[in-house]
């Protein structure tokens, strides 16, 4: 079977901050179970119980070997020890990250130089007629202006993922008609009780 869910790394605003750990984080984590979620699947079917029919040769098999339909144990025990806790890790690093982003940054490096900008910029004499470009200015983003526009990109990846993973795995286990939204919510007040 697949490989149980990534450990969330300790949640710090420096995390957050270093854009470079926290995309690394979810490209692992997405990489472990959402991009391989075919290979995941099929690590459910249980070998051939039968034994091999050499009479299924004689005849062409119209449907690929590799969709079965998975047993429903195997299936809901994959969502609800490897894909939902992985996706829970991933939703409350970004809700993290996200209440990172809204809060002040009192250790900003760049605070001091966008405020020297600022007050360059407001010193400035613009005269259009002579350069038409001069009354363009582009302030610098805040750290947490930055990690704002990154959590919201991501949450919008996540958004995709997730209908792409959950098609694929109501494909081939018995699809219960919920959507990704409402099985990992139903799986979530499951945890809280």
């Amino acid at each position: 079977m697949s490989q149980p869910p990534l450990v969330q790394p300790s949640l710090t605003p420096q995390f957050c901050f270093n854009e470079k750990v926290l995309r690394g984080f979810l490209r692992v984590s997405r990489s472990t179970i959402d991009d391989s979620i075919t290979q995941n699947l099929n690590a459910l079917i249980t070998p051939s119980r039968a034994g091999f029919d050499p009479s299924s040769t004689g005849e062409r098999q119209t449907s690929p070997p590799g969709r079965r339909p998975i047993d429903l144990a195997a299936c809901n025990n994959f969502r609800d020890k490897v894909l939902f806790p992985s996706w829970q890790s991933r939703s409350d690093i970004l809700n993290y990250c996200a209440g990172v982003a809204t809060s002040p940054d009192p250790d900003d490096p760049d605070q001091v130089l966008r405020e020297v900008e600022s007050a360059k910029d407001r010193e400035r004499i613009i005269n259009e007629r002579l350069d038409p470009y001069s009354a363009r200015f582009f302030p610098r983003e805040s750290r947490t202006e930055s990690l704002a526009n990154l959590v919201r990109n991501e949450r919008g990846v996540e958004t995709i993922i997730r209908a792409r993973t959950w098609g694929l795995v109501g494909e081939r286990c018995a699809d219960s008609g919920q959507s990704w939204e409402e099985a990992l919510n139903r799986w979530r007040d499951q945890q809280e009780r």
